[in-house]
């Protein structure tokens, strides 16, 4: 159950859920996390007084036992510590803060709701499963700048999802090759194109001469048709390093720059932010060590919205039957989060486009279309346009005939009696 932003927004204070798994009480846990992360710590101590606890500390809202399925004994996620007090038994757990105690501030936040908590003796696992924050938060924070619809707009895409690509190979491309390869897909109709993330500024591919070499036939290619392809230009570095690369896209004519969000940080995004005038494309490389285990780190319905105040416009969000370890079931979830509000009405949403890729092709856009039921979104899709047997431009054709198609409610072998590329599509990544 995801927390409502009504919730924070009629009590003007901060709400976390968490997966809590423990062999101890776990109402005595909750209570420990309650107090670790407001006024308390292993001791009453002198100043701690009932009158500063009713202001300050964290309150244990909602505690729930869940049942374990099987109705036997559970293993611990973590080691446990010390003497083992019973049955290892998990809870949602609700905890919210007064948002005086550390104000609107997201790295504050942070290590509010996601600090020494993981560190508890008594805990064997804890997942934060959602948040929820006050509007203090949107007054301070704007959010992304551009989001679905300012996207759309810069990428000349008015209906249906962006059709993007990533440059392969990952590095080792000079600024030339890298120009001869946006030259193809702009050709071929693609929409969107972006940096791997591992392709920043390095001596083989430097950056102001990439992005010399990419703009020239992306500026090129508008001229001659009038649609500008979006080039997300990874602009991951050193603070300074980042706002002048961000300038120097601009100033060639670039429409996006793409940032490694646990690399950089959410200060350093949020300071990208005030200072820019593209599109910040959040590529969450990393989220493995965050999420992967089901017990433990982050679910994505939580961290996401850190960096959705911090103002970005795209985040990643993997795909259907992707290359990763990540579910498909997971993966919807994480899109439909960008896609809902933060805030109670009338402050806006801050909704964002979320970004499908990991080995997609024509294939996934219909099952990916009937659980999220909408277009907006990016569908990155690597080997399935530039491995399609009929070359870029058949690709991107299968893909986009794969959506408009989905739309339309066929299936896609019905759609392919209709389009040869999709057939071709079918026969080549299904063999």
């Amino acid at each position: 159950m995801m927390i409502t932003p009504q919730l924070a927004a009629s009590r003007n204070r901060v709400w976390a859920q968490y997966l809590l798994e423990t062999d101890q009480d776990p109402a005595r846990v909750a209570a420990t996390m309650a107090g670790e992360q407001s006024t308390g710590t292993f001791t009453t101590l002198p100043y701690e007084t009932a009158e500063l606890t009713a202001r300050c500390g964290a309150i244990v809202e909602r505690l729930e036992i869940i049942a374990d399925d099987a109705g036997e004994s559970r293993s611990a996620s973590l080691p446990v510590h010390g003497k083992q007090g019973g049955a290892v038994r998990r809870a949602i757990v609700e905890l919210s803060w007064s948002l005086d105690n550390f104000g609107p501030s997201l790295p504050n936040l942070m290590a509010t709701v996601a600090g020494n908590l993981f560190e508890l003796r008594d805990v064997t696992g804890l997942r934060l499963l959602d948040i929820a924050v006050p509007t203090a938060f949107a007054a301070h924070y704007p959010g992304p700048q551009f989001g679905c619809s300012g996207t759309r707009k810069l990428a000349g895409v008015a209906n249906g999802p962006l059709i993007g690509t990533i440059i392969k190979p990952s590095v080792g491309l000079s600024p030339r090759q890298t120009a001869e390869i946006v030259q193809s897909l702009c050709d071929g109709g693609i929409d969107f194109i972006k940096d791997d993330e591992l392709q920043a500024n390095g001596p083989h591919c430097p950056f102001d001469e990439r992005v010399s070499a990419v703009m020239r036939v992306i500026n090129a290619h508008a001229e001659r048709t009038g649609k500008k392809v979006m080039f997300a230009f990874n602009i991951t570095a050193d603070l300074d390093d980042m706002l002048r690369q961000h300038d120097l896209v601009r100033q060639h004519g670039g429409t996006c720059v793409m940032v490694s969000l646990n690399s950089v940080g959410l200060a350093a995004v949020h300071h990208l932010r005030k200072h820019a005038t593209l599109p910040i494309h959040g590529h969450r490389n990393g989220w493995g060590y965050l999420s992967r285990h089901p017990a433990l780190g982050f679910e994505y319905t939580a961290w996401h919205k850190f960096w959705r105040l911090a103002g970005v416009d795209h985040m990643h969000v993997n795909g259907l039957r992707n290359k990763f370890s990540e579910s498909d079931a997971s993966a919807i979830r994480s899109a439909q989060a960008c896609l809902s509000p933060m805030f109670a009405a009338p402050t806006p949403g801050y909704e964002i486009m979320p970004v499908f890729s990991s080995g997609q092709w024509a294939q996934q856009a219909f099952d990916t279309y009937r659980a999220l039921g909408s277009t907006d979104l990016i569908y990155a899709s690597g080997g399935g346009i530039a491995a399609h047997p009929g070359g870029i431009r058949a690709g991107v054709e299968s893909i986009r005939h794969a959506w408009e198609a989905a739309e339309q409610g066929l299936t896609l072998e019905q759609a392919a009696a209709h389009s040869p590329q999709l057939q071709q599509a079918l026969e080549h990544f299904r063999s």
